[in-house]
């Protein structure tokens, strides 16, 4: 489906001058834009490019449309309990000291540890392996370790909105038995697989060589420039504006931000620029007065302001950026004078980092502010070998700036001018920089972790019964790093999941971040995060949280069913599956899983859906041989499997981008998904099919760091709690999502897979990965009336839109009508939407958009958009659910093309709609 550019979209690139000193921010507030959904012609696509910069994404489709080091390290960081524990005694806080006795179910606990091979930094860490003497130098230095294009089916935003009232013609479990890998797949609908206790959620789904049928590219459309690594790269991660294009787009760690100011700015440094944004300078869009509350339709935060910049005088027109060791969590950004310098800048960059570190060797260290210093006071030593200076800026803010000499000694900077602080030639140590807004007792705190930064993160996990809990741990480096605590900044989601032992570690250190509220610093090396009620007992039939999985309909629904069903099941499953775009042949897929499951196992009738099972099976065996329009191929320079639309020249916006790593995870989340049906009604059709699919699930959602094909977790970012779908696109904003159902709908997927094919551990995976994902999606797309992580101006939207790092804009890659916004958070209505989707929301959004006085009342909505609406109803109103698709005479361009009215009338009745 073809989007065009959207007039109302945030407008993309607006100068305002700021004072004081009439310094300059640009508000860069992106393009309107582009076709995230469809292929634009060159010509389109040329208007939108600026100098230097990329053609932006064209990702994500109108159906829905990322993560951390599965390896722990063994033994990772001392906590450094009694200094902790001082530190915490500042703010008042209680000793915590039984950490892992403190989860509110001591027995539930990540299961296995694995080492995470780590190239260290020259000084003593915390995590073996011990680090190798420096060769260049003495200083610390971590070292790395758009939719489918011509098809006429694919031609509308999805869902399908034609007004045709036709269906295209053709010719023609209960739970298991406990085990990690059962030797037979589960073979009834239901419950999960029984009685996990402790299941690590982080073993290899596969291992070995993909299938050969999926050949191997090494000309990928977007070369792989400046990143020092030959392992598996994270497409979608946050740091790619530093080394994608021009690699002067920011990097949003959250709290901050980082970019590289490449001679640019009003100082034209050539070091990296710093920033955190207050939020009385974000910009707001137009209000939207048609809907209550008057909301805004986006905002932004500035891009360039450069608070603090680290730089050196040795940084000039030579100067490069490379990025070594990208990691799920982290990567090191360096800055060379020119290509192969030992003198260099080293800038660890993490999420939810506390400092922002830049590891100095054999420089003059220059830290300028393009903002200005009003003053910059000697603040002593904090503690033995770092010396901290207080640095009070043009707009009122206070940086805390540390420097650790490899030497000891104090190095006594210059303050040359309003934007220069110089130190001594040929420098080597440590620079941190830290924005202290909670005065006396956070300059303690920020005392207390000086000298000491982190270099990776890892994550581990594991559920027991209906309980998931999950480890993120920070791998720290710097001076006295063993006992020194580490300082990272957790966001909303983390802070309300943490356990007990880990929420006694929040302190009053509070930065607001772009998009996610207000982020809390956090003492220690170790977070353990709990989530309770996972959908274990969610299979394939209508599940809600008061009733669980409804398997059985009563009689009349049932008859509802098999009367509806024949005119759908005649659709040509050849037709609908083989087209240009993996996105739209894997939901066709999906959809006609469902239908078979529907009518087979929910309508009673499995001899009624034999003929289109067996048609199912054949039209997905095109693909596992890899005969469809646009093959499959492994592309070996970012490593990971792709639409060949976008090679020989094809346009990179092909397939909503799959080929540049756009939305892997909703295209393959379908097949998945049809797949784990398939497999469930016919377990013999697994052993030729599997590796095929695990072969997807390793691309979208790897569960191990140490695949030499594919990389950890493409899309699910395990920091930020959901996916982000953005891939080797250039973007101002940075990553982005549009479509929470279809990154639900993956994690179900997975989860069903799992179940499917007897793998406890993938499927013990989704259910953590929902579990999670209905408390971020709260907290960030899904926004009830109390939600305090934006702008309150702009909540009464009720959901975000596309949320980007830097920018959170109601609207669609496709258009701005309200259907298309909410409806691309709805679809696909699956088991798993009224988990993730909680009544309240649902009841909100509805009385404020769709109800009849409603803003954008559902029944005057035309298209395939008015059937995503009455089936989302269900989960609240379930009995006007049913009755809308039950209707006589019923209008079937009403139903996309990615779902059927026989699913639809099932999944109201088993929420309660039907009669009895």
């Amino acid at each position: 489906m073809a989007r065009t550019n959207n007039a109302n979209m945030a407008p993309s690139h607006r100068d305002r001058s700021w004072s004081p000193k009439a310094t300059n921010i640009n508000y860069f507030i992106q393009d309107p834009i582009p076709s995230r959904y469809g292929s634009e012609n060159s010509q389109s696509r040329n208007s939108r490019q600026r100098e230097g910069h990329q053609v932006q994404d064209p990702k994500a489709r109108p159906t829905l449309g990322h993560q951390p080091l599965h390896n722990l390290v063994d033994n990772l960081l001392d906590d450094g309990d009694s200094l902790i524990d001082e530190l915490l005694g500042l703010l008042g806080h209680q000793d915590e000291d039984n950490e892992a006795t403190s989860s509110p179910d001591p027995e539930i606990k990540p299961t296995t540890r694995h080492t995470v091979p780590v190239t260290r930094p020259a000084t003593k860490t915390t995590e073996p392996p011990k680090p190798e003497p420096s060769k260049e130098t003495e200083a610390p230095k971590p070292t790395a370790t758009a939719k489918p294009t011509s098809s006429s089916e694919n031609s509308e935003a999805p869902p399908d909105c034609s007004e045709s009232n036709s269906i295209p013609q053709t010719s023609h479990p209960e739970p298991t038995k406990p085990a990690t890998t059962p030797s037979h797949p589960n073979q009834s609908e239901g419950g999960p697989t029984a009685a996990m206790a402790n299941q690590d959620v982080f073993l290899p789904v596969a291992t070995g060589p993909i299938p050969q049928t999926v050949t191997s590219r090494d000309d990928h459309p977007v070369p792989k420039k400046n990143v020092l690594s030959d392992k598996p790269i994270e497409t979608n991660k946050f740091y790619a504006g530093l080394f994608l294009g021009t690699q002067t787009n920011a990097s949003f760690t959250f709290p901050y931000s980082i970019a590289w100011s490449k001679g640019t700015g009003d100082l034209q440094s050539w070091g990296m620029g710093i920033s955190h944004v207050e939020a009385d300078k974000i910009a707001f869009g137009p209000i939207n007065d048609n809907i209550p509350g008057d909301p805004v339709q986006y905002y932004v935060n500035p891009i360039g302001i450069q608070s603090i910049i680290l730089s050196a005088q040795e940084l000039g027109k030579q100067t490069v950026l490379n990025v070594e060791n990208p990691l799920p969590f982290s990567a090191n950004a360096v800055l060379q004078p020119q290509e192969g310098s030992r003198e260099r800048i080293t800038i660890p960059v993490l999420q939810g980092m506390g400092f922002v570190t830049g590891i100095y060797s054999g420089l003059q260290p220059n830290v300028e502010s393009a903002v200005g210093y009003k003053k910059v006071v000697t603040a002593g030593s904090p503690r033995p070998g770092v010396f901290k200076y207080t640095a009070s800026l043009l707009d009122g803010t206070t940086w805390l700036i540390y420097y650790t000499p490899t030497d000891g000694q104090d190095p006594e900077p210059r303050l040359e001018s309003a934007h220069l602080l110089r130190g001594p030639l040929g420098w080597s140590g440590t620079i941190q920089v830290a924005k202290n807004p909670a005065g006396v007792s956070g300059e303690k705190m920020y005392d207390n972790s000086s000298g000491v930064y982190a270099v990776q993160g890892a994550v581990s996990g594991a559920v027991s019964g209906r309980t998931g809990t999950y480890q993120i741990q920070w791998a720290k480096d710097g001076k006295d790093a063993e006992s020194t605590p580490l300082m990272m900044f957790a966001l909303p989601h983390h802070l309300e999941s943490f356990d007990t032992a880990t929420q006694g570690r929040a302190t009053n250190i509070t930065l607001r971040t772009t998009t996610k509220g207000t982020a809390a610093a956090v003492i220690g090396e170790t977070w353990t995060l709990v989530e309770p009620d996972l959908p274990i007992d969610m299979g394939f039939a209508p599940w809600s949280v008061s009733g669980g999985s409804i398997t059985q309909l009563s009689a009349r629904a049932q008859k509802v069913l098999t009367d509806v069903a024949p005119t759908e099941l005649q659709q040509d499953v050849d037709q609908q599956t083989d087209l240009n775009s993996m996105y739209y042949s894997g939901k066709a897929f999906s959809k006609i899983a469902t239908l078979v499951y529907t009518v087979d196992k929910l309508g009673g009738n499995p001899q009624m859906a034999a003929s289109t099972f067996s048609a199912l099976k054949t039209a997905f065996a095109k693909f596992v041989s890899n005969k469809q329009q646009f093959p499959l191929v492994y592309d070996n320079v970012w490593k990971g499997v792709v639409s060949s639309a976008s090679y020989n020249g094809g346009d990179s916006g092909a397939d909503f981008g799959n080929t540049l790593y756009n939305d892997h995870h909703f295209h393959y989340g379908y097949f998945i998904h049809a797949a784990a049906i398939i497999g469930s009604l016919d377990p013999s059709w697994l052993p030729e099919n599997k590796d095929w699919v695990n072969m997807l699930i390793r691309d979208a959602g790897n569960s191990v760091s140490d695949d030499p094909l594919f990389p950890f977790s493409r899309g699910f970012d395990w920091y930020h709690g959901h996916s982000w779908a953005k891939g080797l696109f250039e973007s101002y904003d940075g990553k982005d999502e549009e479509s929470t159902s279809e990154d639900a709908m993956f994690a179900y997927a997975l989860k069903m897979w799992g179940k499917t094919i007897g793998d406890a551990s993938l499927e013990a995976r989704g259910n953590l990965m929902l579990g999670i994902l209905r408390r971020s999606l709260h907290n960030y797309f899904l926004m009830e009336k109390d939600n305090k992580n934006h702008p309150a101006k702009f909540v009464p939207n009720k959901v975000t839109g596309i949320l980007f790092e830097n920018k959170v804009d109601h609207t669609t890659y496709f258009g701005a009508n309200l259907e298309y916004v909410h409806g691309i958070h709805m679809l696909p209505l699956l088991p798993s939407s009224a988990y993730v989707r909680n009544k309240n929301f649902v009841q909100e959004e509805w009385e404020a958009m769709f109800a009849p006085q409603a803003a954008d009342p559902a029944e005057k909505v035309q298209g395939g958009w008015k059937g995503v609406l009455y089936a989302n109803l269900a989960i609240i109103n379930p009995e006007a659910s049913w009755e809308f698709f039950a209707q006589s005479g019923f209008n079937y361009s009403w139903i996309d093309q990615g779902a059927t009215r026989t699913w639809y009338l099932a999944y109201a009745a088993g929420l309660g709609g039907a009669p009895s």
